[in-house]
């Protein structure tokens, strides 16, 4: 039986007449002029779009299966100036963007160490999203894995990256009500929260044998 949600066009179905760079700081800007295939046949006319370009990036929610707590980090993030409710301090998972060539397990289990110093060994998949895919190309991986909620928390974060990280550690259900209440306001926290919420028999399952 045909799959009624694969993609009727791929990569060949669109083609890039121009590419104009519009900036390059922080982050890289392009305008693209192109056209792609319609459903009812044909090609479209040449349109423009934006587009912000953006490295691949990594996500890890710690979680401790013989306590039932994770943990989370706080920092300064400047997309959330104009959030009213919480202010420009972010509550998300240790995160990072694949600027080298490493790995994105690797990269993940740098910034665990960078961000909350925290050695991780097994890495569980969780998800793989593009985080806004109207206008950046930005692609998340997201991980779970196991630490010992005993380690205490701290601050973090590299100083040439002008990063100050402070590390909470909560029970599940503390930042299950933080999520519901809106204080963790961002796709990656929130996608590795529910994810942990409905594999958790199987997640505790898992991580538990780890530590055998």
């Amino acid at each position: 039986m045909a799959d009624p949600t694969a993609a009727v066009f791929g990569r060949q179905d669109v083609e890039i007449l121009g590419r104009e760079f519009l900036h390059q700081g922080h982050l890289r800007v392009e305008r693209l002029r192109l056209r792609c295939r319609r459903y009812e046949g044909g090609w479209s006319h040449p349109f423009l779009r934006e587009v912000l370009v953006r490295e691949q990036g990594v996500g890890v929610l710690p979680y401790d299966p013989v306590t039932d707590k994770v943990l989370l980090v706080e920092q300064f993030r400047v997309g959330c100036l104009d959030d009213a409710a919480n202010g420009p301090w972010a509550l998300e998972l240790i995160a990072g963007l694949q600027d080298t060539d490493e790995d994105l397990e690797t990269l993940a289990r740098r910034e665990a160490v960078e961000e909350a110093g925290l050695e991780l060994d097994h890495l569980i998949p969780v998800a793989s999203y593009y985080n806004s895919p109207g206008g950046s190309s930005e692609r998340l991986s997201v991980y779970c894995a196991r630490f010992d909620s005993s380690c205490g928390t701290g601050i973090h974060g590299l100083e040439g990256e002008a990063e100050n990280i402070r590390t909470l550690i909560l029970d599940r259900e503390q930042a299950l009500a933080a999520l519901a209440g809106g204080r963790i306001n961002n796709a990656m926290s929130i996608i590795a929260l529910l994810w942990l919420q409905l594999n958790l028999a199987n997640v505790r399952e898992k991580l538990l044998a780890q530590g055998a």
